[in-house]
């Protein structure tokens, strides 16, 4: 293969066409090509050097996004305009731009991986896929501090050191570490991703103004925990919904992510029995009397459980699992409490 120095140095030979074509939001000022990041957004906060020497600090190709702090070379442009995740990728696209021959020729001709529509489901599912597991992560952190510990069945949630965010399209980009959620249908397709991002030093929701988004499709899809079948939880908030999956750890759940979501949420066909995780509120009071009124016109039955707070992640952290586990056991059916509460009991 390559060395990836001499793929670098060879792209930063053609340091402004590498820019005009993967950077083509962007322009030319001086001996810079300027543009808002390393994805190709809109802006003047990265700066890429089109000429200097061949190696060291001032060399063309070099570039710094000076918003994040980031740096890095035209593989990383590569890289980060294309959504790219294994270094093969990116430099077989390096080669298919330099006209060089692939490393592993293909038969048929390798088409260009271009960067997935800003908020669109293959975005969600790129994005995913350039995160971890939570296990010794700050989201694993932040878990524990909302008194979550039993991550059994939570594959689904994985971590990003370091998640793009942006308060508006005017905005410069920031990046911050973040909880990504896997949201899926039915048949457990990737159709979106959530996003919480988090503050290094608190272990808490980072000090922006939307610490959580989503992306991609929600309406009937959920974040999911557990295979589903007759029985299932459903909920709005993915730490809701962990919180009470701390003392019935073996129910199936979901979470839906808002209110609305939570009204619009898809019926198994298996499912017979539906509990909906109610948050205390008028938008929860809403979303539990639309879901009772759908699952009722199919012959599913429903049973609301409530917090005795705001929701149930503020019952746990102000009242204590074994509050929970009490409050719980008097709302569930007696089977339940038999099939999915005796390992927590």
């Amino acid at each position: 293969m390559q060395p990836a120095t001499d793929l670098a140095r060879r792209l930063a030979a053609q340091a402004e066409a590498v820019c005009r074509h993967y950077l083509s939001n962007g322009h030319r000022e001086g001996r810079y090509w300027l543009v808002g990041d390393a994805r190709n957004t809109p802006g003047r906060s990265m700066f890429v050097r089109l000429k200097g020497g061949d190696s060291g600090k001032g060399a063309a190709g070099k570039w710094t996004d000076a918003a994040t702090g980031e740096h890095g070379d035209l593989l990383d442009v590569i890289r980060e305009s294309c959504g790219l995740i294994n270094f093969k990728d990116v430099a077989d696209e390096a080669r298919t731009f330099l006209s060089m021959p692939l490393a592993e020729p293909e038969p048929r001709f390798q088409e260009r991986r271009r960067p997935a529509p800003r908020g669109s489901p293959e975005a969600a599912r790129r994005l995913i896929g350039m995160s971890q597991p939570i296990t010794g992560t700050i989201v694993q952190a932040y878990l524990r501090r909302r008194g979550i510990t039993d991550l059994r069945g939570t594959g689904n949630l994985r971590f990003h050191p370091r998640c793009y965010y942006r308060p508006d399209e005017h905005a410069q980009t920031e990046t911050w570490p973040a909880m990504i959620a896997t949201v899926t249908d039915l048949d457990d397709k990737i159709t979106g991703a959530h996003r919480t991002w988090l503050d290094p030093r608190s272990r808490d929701k980072a000090p922006i103004d939307t610490p959580r988004r989503a992306m991609g499709d929600l309406l009937g899809n959920a974040v999911r925990f557990g295979i589903g079948g007759e029985v299932m939880a459903a909920g709005e908030g993915i730490e809701t919904v962990l919180s009470l999956r701390q003392v019935l750890p073996d129910m199936p759940m979901l979470a839906a992510l808002s209110a609305a979501h939570l009204a619009a949420i898809l019926f198994p066909d298996t499912l017979r029995r539906l509990y909906i995780v109610r948050d205390n509120d008028p938008a929860g009071d809403g979303a539990r009397d639309s879901l009772i009124e759908r699952a009722n016109a199919v012959g599913i039955e429903v049973i609301v459980v409530s917090p005795a707070l705001g929701d149930f992640n503020e019952d746990l952290r102000a009242r204590g699992i074994e509050h929970l586990r009490q409050q719980s056991r008097m709302q569930i059916a007696p089977q339940d409490v038999a099939r999915f509460m005796a390992l927590a009991a």
